[in-house]
């Protein structure tokens, strides 16, 4: 049976909402980020219902890996990150070797509370660089400048390199408003400078809601076009794979031995529990998001406390199969790609159903086979690195028009 063996804990508190996010976050202002001081009351009260919620989860399986994203959850005290792994230790177990994976941002902490986060059980560690270039850094409404971000990198590759932790990734956006070829190269070149044995490589996404979609509206912010951003992407894989990095997905990059297990287990298939205000949890195949805002999660959290667990949640919803079109996409990020015949086994089809369905999808991607931008080799298929992982949206949106004419198709489809 394959039991959940992963957790992500959300952590929603940050000192400001950067100019291109969306994620439900709460500002506490920069002063914020002390045990005591401004906004620790909220972070104290929010921390009791995460406790809360984890002690709901039924006890399947020991956990391999655990994630502590935001948010910025350096903000919590060392004390406060020991609480919450000691909590899921004790209620789940961790296996020998977990990989505890812990989000911080420059400015946000210390070489004190560094050495405090290591000593709590984090071993692996995620840092929100974003950008090396002051300018850039206060056009995304972030906190930190050019030197918080040095310190920061020297700071985690110092316990790094002395066996304190596992790994560490840093994190970059490309295609930023203003940024050109040789802006970017400059990024890049200062990146692998610092050596960190994974990179995090994002492209810049206007979200409805936040200040970018704002003045983007207004006319006021200047994005690479299509082909200056085509060119960036190329840029990044041509570069980063010189240096000796896999892109294992589409928006990560790893030296041998460190890609984040984490994040693999989101799309193999694989479940995993999801704790926290607007996170979300499939242990069983099927997706449950908690409600995005504080009073709305504490609302539901006390639901489930006095009349039993969402059904998404509980040993009886066990072999629920996760839906196809998911497995496909999340399958389709990686660098391996899916084994169609494999992944659709599950499924019930026989080998007529596999063998239709499976040449009408070929149909959808025909152009995208023809131009190279998805490969086959039997029955499995991968993005090309890397113009196919960077045109990947038109692959899936084709994957899903097929997969909707599999639902309204003529011939039984059974457990789609």
């Amino acid at each position: 049976m394959n039991y959940p063996r992963s957790a992500y804990l959300h952590i929603p508190f940050c000192h400001r909402r950067c100019f291109y996010c969306d994620f439900p976050v709460v500002p506490l202002g920069d002063r914020a980020g002390t045990e005591n001081g401004p906004g620790s009351s909220s972070v104290k009260s929010y921390l009791n219902l995460l406790h809360r919620e984890i002690s709901l989860a039924p006890k399947v399986a020991s956990l391999s890996t655990v994630y502590i994203g935001g948010g910025t959850p350096s903000i919590l005290s060392a004390d406060q990150v020991a609480n919450l792994l000691d909590h899921l230790r004790l209620h789940f177990g961790f296996q020998n070797g977990a990989e505890i994976s812990f989000e911080v941002d420059p400015a946000s902490f210390d070489t004190f509370s560094l050495e405090g986060f290591l000593d709590a059980g984090v071993n692996r560690l995620s840092l929100g660089a974003q950008s090396f270039d002051d300018k850039v850094l206060a056009q995304l409404g972030r906190r930190h400048t050019a030197n918080d971000l040095l310190d920061a990198c020297g700071w985690i590759n110092q316990a790094f390199n002395e066996r304190k932790l596992f790994s560490w990734s840093l994190d970059l956006i490309q295609n930023l408003p203003g940024q050109d070829l040789c802006s970017w190269e400059k990024q890049l070149l200062k990146a692998l400078d610092i050596s960190p044995p994974h990179m995090s490589i994002y492209d810049l996404s206007i979200e409805k809601g936040t200040v970018f979609e704002w003045r983007q509206n207004r006319g006021e912010l200047s994005l690479p076009n299509e082909d200056d951003a085509s060119d960036m992407s190329k840029m990044t894989s041509d570069k980063l794979k010189q240096a000796g990095f896999s892109r294992y997905e589409i928006s990560n990059y790893a030296l041998p031995g460190h890609a984040s297990r984490h994040n693999r287990v989101y799309w193999s298939g694989s479940g995993w529990w999801g704790f926290g205000q607007g996170a979300t949890s499939c242990p069983w195949g099927v997706r449950s998001s908690r409600p995005r805002t504080r009073e709305k999660y504490k609302k539901w959290l006390e639901v489930q406390e006095n009349d039993g667990l969402d059904k998404s949640l509980t040993l009886n919803n066990e072999g629920q199969l996760i839906p196809l079109d998911e497995l496909l996409i999340f399958g389709l990020r990686r660098r391996e790609g899916i084994d169609f015949k494999e992944l659709v086994s599950s499924f019930n089809w026989d080998e007529s159903q596999l063998e239709i369905n499976l040449n009408n999808l070929k149909n959808y991607w025909a152009n995208s086979l023809k131009e190279g931008l998805i490969k086959q080799r039997g029955y499995r298929f991968y993005l090309t690195d890397p113009h196919g992982m960077d045109l990947s949206n038109q692959i899936l949106v084709d994957m899903l028009l097929w997969y909707e004419s599999l639902l309204n198709s003529s011939i039984d489809q059974p457990n789609l």
